[in-house]
């Protein structure tokens, strides 16, 4: 589904996963922006009109035989274009540099220095718009191997690193800049403040685009397609698909039946909620499929997480499909896709992004599925969705509840799937989120839960040996779930979970917390 704008920056995507979270940076600096693949022609980049370009980073080297590469002639288009890592060293190497593996490889947090002199006279670094308030001596975050060696007489250096003498490059002619760090994570303190530079100076962007023009225009295209016809909307109480059924009661009203597919891996208490909210509160033609002992035959014996993803996404579809033939005029399917759920899977079918995971929802689709895909929030981040719900009019309590994987408790159940480890699952994960509750800190987490490990431990309870159980904690702190750091419980808050599962759910003996960061973990476990 196409967007219109009138300002508008395209990323090439050279398999970076932080393509993503580099469009949603440039949006919130209120320039749309699309993400484009890496070997987009300079023609059609044309007729797209952008106001400028982005390449993004990636693992690949620029000098290997089969690293993905961009037309040429996205040079000589007198358009902005900025090089971030991958981006930069491909840009450098296309218009005159070289580029080598470096001896001392940058991941991870660096001292940049704005406007230094490098060895060379020739390249002395200078003040730029595109590091304007940028404090001379900042913290850049870095992730690379490689490193521009030596630039063209085209180039003049900006900023460098201890181990890196051109951290940030400006072509003395062409708007054409580069930068070897990431301004697009959080580690960047002056991330923002470049890439708001590189937009506003540099491409003459004004900030026209806003998410109240997405919803109206995404209300629209919906309407146009859909017709007469009905769509079937997929409610599992989360955010997303929440969200959803509110666009498209806004877009085709009574035309909307959602379905809650009751598989037996939702969160304590989630069906009821669903059901109570979606009849009562917003009075949808709701139908409700009691499918937990398909799904857990379906997955009896299945360990792999792919494998899981895979088999939940056929079931939910035929489910889908068997409630759909009592719905009459029933022709599309709308789903709750986002963002980050495109990127972890692979960006498009034959991009360089490597697949992460597979979502039920973007991956495992039949080809004969007997509806269209409606993905309306397909191109927004979790945030963005929070805000567009709000703006629908749907309640705080709904809008802000951490987000639950397709997939459910099937991907926190590690290991073998079966209900006597789900109940197991549930209560735990239900203590997880009713102390953080209590505790007020369940707005300033952005998302907790217990995982049940498929492994168990000696223990001693009541005087006598007991080998049981083992569950995770994990709670993490996010702006675009791209990235995320865990998040740092007061050491009660954890004691509590802890107590209380080990005390009130039977057969767990012991607790433990996950600290792990994303990257290089997933927040998932599976």
């Amino acid at each position: 589904m196409s967007r219109v704008a009138d300002e508008k920056v395209l990323v090439l995507d050279f398999g970076s996963q932080y393509a993503q979270l580099i469009a949603r940076r440039v949006r919130q600096q209120q320039v749309y922006c699309e993400i484009v693949r890496h070997d987009i022609t300079a023609g059609r980049i044309r007729e797209l009109a952008p106001m400028g370009l982005i390449l993004s980073g990636g693992p690949s080297s620029v000098y290997e035989q089969d690293a993905p590469k961009c037309d040429p002639g996205i040079f000589r288009l007198a358009l902005p274009v900025l090089g971030i890592c991958y981006g930069m060293q491909l840009a450098c190497e296309a218009l005159g540099g070289k580029v080598e593996n470096t001896p001392s490889r940058e991941y991870g947090r660096a001292h940049l220095t704005v406007g230094n002199v490098s060895k060379d006279d020739s390249k002395t670094t200078q003040p730029d718009e595109l590091l304007a308030d940028v404090p001379q001596q900042t913290q850049v975050w870095m992730s690379h191997g490689d490193r521009v060696a030596r630039v063209s007489d085209d180039f003049v250096a900006l900023a460098s690193t201890e181990s890196c003498p051109f951290a940030a490059v400006k072509h003395r002619s062409l708007p054409i800049y580069g930068l070897q760090f990431h301004p697009e994570v959080t580690h960047t303190p002056a991330g923002g403040t470049i890439l708001g530079n590189f937009l506003a100076t540099t491409c003459k962007c004004t900030g026209t685009w806003k998410l109240g023009d997405f919803a109206r225009e995404t209300i629209e295209q919906v309407r146009r397609r859909v017709g007469s016809n009905r769509v079937i909307c997929g409610l599992s109480g989360g955010v997303d698909s929440s969200v959803v059924a509110a666009l498209l009661a806004e877009a085709v009203g009574p035309q909307v039946s959602c379905i809650l597919v009751d598989n037996g891996v939702l969160r304590k208490g989630e069906a009821e909620s669903v059901i109570r909210e979606f009849t009562d509160h917003f009075q949808t033609d709701l139908h409700v499929v009691h499918a937990e002992d398909r799904f857990l035959d379906a997955l009896k014996g299945v360990i792999e997480p792919q494998e899981k993803r895979r088999w939940i996404g056929h079931e939910f579809i035929e489910c889908f499909a068997d409630e759909a033939a009592r719905i009459e005029g029933a022709k599309f399917l709308a789903q709750g896709t986002l963002y980050p759920d495109v990127i972890e899977s692979g960006g498009s079918a034959d991009g360089p992004a490597a697949t992460i995971k597979l979502h039920h929802n973007v991956g495992g689709l039949p080809e004969d599925m007997a509806f269209e895909l409606i993905e309306p929030l397909r191109d927004l981040f979790k945030d963005e969705v929070r805000s567009l719900g709000l703006a629908l009019g749907l309640p705080e309590e709904i809008v802000w509840r951490h987000p639950f994987p397709g997939p459910g408790l099937a991907v926190r159940c590690l290991g073998e799937v079966t209900k006597e480890r789900l109940d197991t699952l549930r209560e735990a994960d239900a203590i997880v989120v009713h102390e953080i509750k209590q505790a007020g800190l369940y707005r300033e987490t952005s998302q907790a839960f217990a995982v049940l490990l498929p492994v168990q431990s000696v223990g001693v309870m009541g005087d006598a040996r007991t080998y049981a159980d083992v569950v995770a904690v994990r709670s993490i702190n996010t702006e675009d779930f791209m990235t995320a750091d865990w998040s740092r419980l007061p050491y009660d808050v954890l004691g509590q979970i802890s107590t209380r599962i080990i005390n009130e759910v039977p057969g767990v003996n012991r607790v433990v917390y996950d600290i792990s960061s994303k990257p290089p973990a997933t927040i998932e476990w599976e």
